[in-house]
C-alpha cells in the first residue's frame, strides 16, 4: 500500500529482535488463554476506550503526524485519518451484538433429526504491521476489526513516523494492558523478527514487494494473512463525462496527502480528443485547491528527502525517455513537492512501473473503451480503479470487463471510507479484506456446529452393509 519498507521507529525502550517481541507475544498468548471467548460488554468496552481517546487526544495526535510530515494539513488528519477511525469505532459497536450472534444453519433431510450452526470465535493474537502514509487510520481500522472479534493485538508502527508511533504507544497504554493491545517500536532487525512471530493472523499494509517478504516469513508458521498493498490505480474519462467534474474529482484523489495514498489515482486515461481540455480543467481543479505551494497549510509535504529523491527520479528518468513534463507550481518550497502531469509516457519509465505514492499524474491518450479496458487488464491488477462518465451501460462495462480490489464510479477514494464495504486488493494489490463486518469475519474462526441429542438416525447406516434400509436410504438419496 506504500513504498515502506517494513523498518520500524527507534524507540529508547524498543525491545530487542525476537526474544522481547516473543515475551510481548507470549503475555498476549497467555491472556487470551484466560479469556478465549470475550462477552459483547467487554469488547464494547475496548471500543469505547479506543474511541474516547482518540477523541480526547485528537489535537496531539494532529500534532504528532504533522511533526512525522515536516508538515501534515490539519484537516487531512481529521477527515482521512480521525472521522473515519471514529466512524469505524462507532458502525462496530453499533453492530457487534448481530455479528457475534451464532449464524443458523439448515440440515439436510438425510441427516435428520439435528441441528447446525456457525459461531465465531476469536483467532487469538494478531499482529498488524501499520505503514506511514496514514499511521493512525491504518492502525486503528484492523485495530478496531480485530477487538470486535475478541482477539488480543500487536500492532508495529513505521519508522518514518517516530512521533506517531511515540504517541500512539503512550495513549494506548493508557487505555489497554499490555497483554491486550501493544505497540511495538524498532529498527529493521524488530521488523524483520515481527512478522516471523506465530499470530493467528497477520495484516500487512505496505508495498506490493514487501508484501511478499511478510508472506514468506508468515508462511513458516502456516501463519494466515491478510495482504493490503497497491500497485498502479488506474482512472478512466470517458469520452462524453463533462470534463470539469472529472478532473476535479480526481484532482481531489491525486492532492490528498500529497498524492501519498495508496489508492490515489495513479494514471488516468483519457479520450485523445479530450487530452488538452483534460490538463486544462485538471490544473484550474489544483490550483483552486492550493493557489500557492509557500506556507500553505492544506498542503501536505512529502515523508522524508529519501522519498522526495525517489519522485524527483521518477521524473528525470521519464524526461529522459521523452516525457513531456507539466509542472503547475514553478518550484517548490522544501518537500512540499508540486502537481505535475505527465504526457508522452512509456511503459519503460519509471512512473509507469511503480506505484508513484506521490503528486506526480501521468495521462495515457486512448481512442476506443475497449482500449482503455486492455491496457488496465494487461497490467497488474490494481487496488482501486476509478471510472468517470454517466452512461450506466458504459459503467457496467467497466464493473464486468475489468478487475480491481475496489471501484468508484464518478468519484475517488470515498470507497475506502464505506463501513459496510469490503475493503482489500486482488493479486498483486492484495488479499483478503477487512472494514466492517468483513474485518470482523477477517478476525474470527466460522467455526461450524453439527449437534445432535439422544435420537441417533445415523445408526441406520452404521456396518454391517446390504440390510433393506440402507438400501432403501440409496434409493431415497443418491440419485
Amino acid at each position: 500500500m506504500s513504498v515502506e519498507s517494513i523498518r520500524l521507529p527507534v524507540h529508547d525502550e524498543a525491545p530487542g529482535p525476537r526474544s522481547d517481541l516473543e515475551t510481548l507475544f507470549d503475555r498476549q498468548r497467555q491472556a487470551f488463554a484466560a479469556n478465549p471467548m470475550p462477552v459483547l460488554g467487554q469488547r464494547l468496552q475496548w471500543l469505547d476506550s479506543l474511541r474516547q481517546v482518540l477523541s480526547d487526544e485528537r489535537q496531539s495526535i494532529i500534532e504528532a503526524i504533522s511533526a512525522d510530515f515536516s508538515h501534515r494539513s490539519a484537516d487531512e488528519t481529521l477527515l482521512a485519518e480521525l472521522m473515519p477511525s471514529l466512524h469505524n469505532i462507532h458502525y462496530a459497536r453499533r453492530h457487534l451484538k448481530n455479528w457475534m450472534r451464532p449464524s443458523r444453519r439448515s440440515v439436510g433431510m438425510a441427516f435428520q433429526p439435528a441441528s447446525a450452526k456457525v459461531v465465531y470465535q476469536p483467532l487469538g493474537v494478531v499482529g498488524v504491521i501499520v505503514p506511514w502514509n496514514y499511521p493512525l487510520y491504518l492502525a486503528i481500522g484492523p485495530l478496531v476489526g480485530a477487538l470486535a472479534a475478541g482477539n488480543r493485538v500487536m500492532l508495529k508502527l513505521s519508522e518514518s513516523t517516530p512521533m506517531t508511533g511515540e504517541l500512539l504507544k503512550t495513549l494506548f497504554a493508557r487505555v489497554f494492558p499490555e497483554d491486550l493491545v501493544t505497540v511495538v517500536l524498532g529498527e529493521a532487525e524488530v521488523g524483520m523478527a515481527f512478522s516471523t512471530l506465530p499470530f493467528d493472523h497477520l495484516l500487512f499494509t505496505g508495498a506490493t514487494s514487501v508484501g511478499r517478504h511478510v508472506m514468506r516469513a508468515a508462511a513458516q508458521n502456516l501463519t494466515p494473512v491478510t495482504l493490503e498493498l497497491g500497485g498502479k490505480s488506474p482512472a478512466i474519462v470517458s469520452s462524453d463525462v463533462p470534463i470539469d467534474d472529472a478532473a476535479e474529482r480526481i484532482a481531489f484523489g491525486k492532492t490528498l496527502n500529497a498524492g501519498q495514498t495508496c489508492v490515489a489515482p495513479d494514471y488516468v486515461l483519457v479520450p485523445t480528443s479530450r487530452v488538452e481540455s483534460f490538463i486544462e480543467a485538471y490544473k484550474k481543479a489544483v490550483i483552486g485547491f492550493y493557489p500557492t505551494l509557500a506556507d500553505n497549510p492544506d498542503y501536505t509535504a512529502i515523508i522524508n528527502p529519501r522519498h522526495v529523491a525517489r519522485l524527483h527520479h521518477y521524473l528525470v528518468d521519464a524526461t529522459g525517455k521523452g516525457a513531456r513534463v507539466i509542472s503547475l507550481y514553478d518550484h517548490s518550497q522544501g518537500r512540499r513537492m508540486p502537481f505535475s502531469l505527465l504526457l508522452d509516457v512509456r511503459d519503460d519509465m519509471l512512473v509507469m512501473q511503480d506505484e508513484i505514492f506521490g503528486p506526480l499524474l501521468p495521462v495515457v491518450p486512448y481512442e476506443r473503451i475497449e482500449q482503455a479496458f486492455d491496457y488496465i487488464n494487461q497490467r497488474p491488477r490494481p487496488l482501486a480503479l476509478y471510472y468517470f462518465g454517466y452512461n450506466k451501460a458504459e459503467q457496467q462495462r467497466v464493473l464486468e470487463q475489468t478487475h480491481s480490489g475496489g471501484v468508484c464510479l464518478n468519484d475517488t477514494l470515498l470507497h475506502v471510507a464505506q463501513d459496510d464495504m469490503p475493503f482489500g486488493g486482488i493479486g498483486p494489490s492484495g488479499m483478503g479484506q477487512y472494514h466492517g463486518h468483513e474485518g470482523f469475519l477477517t478476525f474470527s474462526k466460522a467455526k461450524g456446529v453439527f449437534i445432535k441429542q439422544r435420537f441417533n438416525a445415523a445408526r441406520l447406516i452404521y456396518p454391517p452393509y446390504g440390510k433393506a434400509i440402507q438400501k432403501l436410504i440409496y434409493r431415497m438419496f443418491i440419485r
